[in-house]
């Protein structure tokens, strides 16, 4: 016996966008028993599988086309104009769960859409939340993920500057420190969700507290790429897996402390779930 002593962050779990989406969901689907959501309500296949059960229905932008008559779920990260387009003419009952986070985002892109600025997203280009925001902008955007895709001699002198919610703020900051430094100006609007930004710093104090970090995420989550990465830099011996059959007894020495620790998009049963398998052994 390995006699792990094992505790799981208190801070980590679904941010409250992603709780107010799953309620929804639950509530139509013991109502209904059965429900359409557009794209995946949560990047966590554990929580996906968990609710298909249930009845949801994971379905495409493609496949939305085709769709009438329903009743359609939009998840947290929100949706472009041409979405709500469809859902009138295809007579779709829409369950609006679009974060506000990312709806207040939304309303300043398009403000700085009318205005003619020259908007700049720091994000992921395919993630459904940068999607939306360039819904808002008649397409005429900049999205990145490294400043090193910019080409500043060919960059307008004057930039609104976004993020994507989920971003790191501190790297947000370095960013839009380095574009002064080119002589660009600069209308910044801090759009990181300070809910998950605030995990990043609270996390590196979590990956000190144990021997070993096992750090619970769906593969799709980009907030947990970020923060797997947080903790491996504070705890070399951090760990990820994405559903707790990949957990390896190799990995800790008897007597060792773990802390399990996940994304925005971890289900706190699943991180539960990792530690009656760590105390098994």
């Amino acid at each position: 016996m390995l006699n792990l002593k094992v505790h799981i962050d208190n801070n980590s779990g679904f941010c409250f966008g992603v709780v107010y989406a799953i309620q929804l969901a639950e509530e139509i689907l013991n109502e209904k028993g059965i429900l359409y959501c557009l794209g995946d309500i949560v990047h966590n296949d554990e929580e996906i599988q968990r609710l298909r059960k249930k009845g949801l229905i994971t379905i495409s932008h493609d496949q939305l086309q085709n769709v009438k008559n329903e009743t359609v779920l939009l998840r947290a990260h929100g949706e472009p104009p041409s979405t709500y387009q469809i859902a009138i003419e295809n007579n779709l009952t829409l369950v609006d769960a679009s974060c506000p986070v990312v709806l207040k985002l939304q309303n300043r892109v398009k403000q700085s859409a009318d205005a003619d600025k020259k908007i700049f997203i720091y994000g992921k280009r395919g993630h459904a939340e940068v999607e939306g925001l360039i819904g808002q902008s008649n397409n005429e955007v900049v999205v990145f993920q490294d400043i090193k895709e910019l080409d500043f001699e060919k960059m307008p002198k004057k930039i609104s500057l976004y993020s994507q919610t989920t971003k790191s703020t501190e790297k947000f900051y370095s960013i839009y420190n380095q574009l002064l430094e080119q002589g660009i100006e600069i209308d910044l609007n801090d759009t990181t969700c300070r809910q998950v930004s605030n995990r990043d710093i609270q996390i590196r104090s979590f990956a000190q507290s144990a021997d070993v970090i096992v750090f619970v995420s769906g593969l799709k989550s980009s907030n947990g790429k970020v923060l797997f990465e947080a903790c491996k830099q504070y705890n070399p011996r951090t760990y990820f897996v994405s559903s707790t059959s990949e957990i390896d007894p190799s990995w800790f020495n008897a007597l060792e402390t773990v802390g399990i620790c996940g994304a925005t998009s971890t289900p706190m049963w699943l991180m539960e779930e990792a530690k009656v398998r760590l105390m098994g052994w």
